[in-house]
């Protein structure tokens, strides 16, 4: 029997392109610390379709697999920890916000 591992789900803001997370009040947050952690694996798969139901909103929806923390969830993957940091282009933004994280 495998073990799930916790998600949340993450998409682009369709408009600003941003990373977003949906959050358990069914908004979307740009902060991953306010998304909701979800542990079960069918659960996961019904917020993930509540949010592919949303194409006016997000593009490409997906789950990805976080680390419950005492400050919220932390990315599992560096790939995840990159996109919640934003472009890595410049210092000022996202970059700068998240410098002392």
């Amino acid at each position: 029997m495998s073990r799930f591992t916790p998600k949340v789900v993450t998409a682009n803001a369709l408009i600003e392109g941003d990373v977003i997370y949906l959050a358990a009040d069914d908004s979307w947050t740009r902060d991953l610390s306010r998304a909701e952690v979800i542990e079960d694996e069918a659960i996961a798969q019904m917020r993930l379709l509540d949010a592919q139901r949303q194409p006016g909103r997000v593009v490409g929806a997906y789950l990805a697999d976080v680390i419950p923390g005492p400050r919220g969830p932390q990315p599992a993957h560096f790939r995840e920890e990159f996109r919640r940091k934003g472009p890595s282009n410049y210092a000022h933004g996202k970059q700068e916000g998240l410098a002392n994280v």
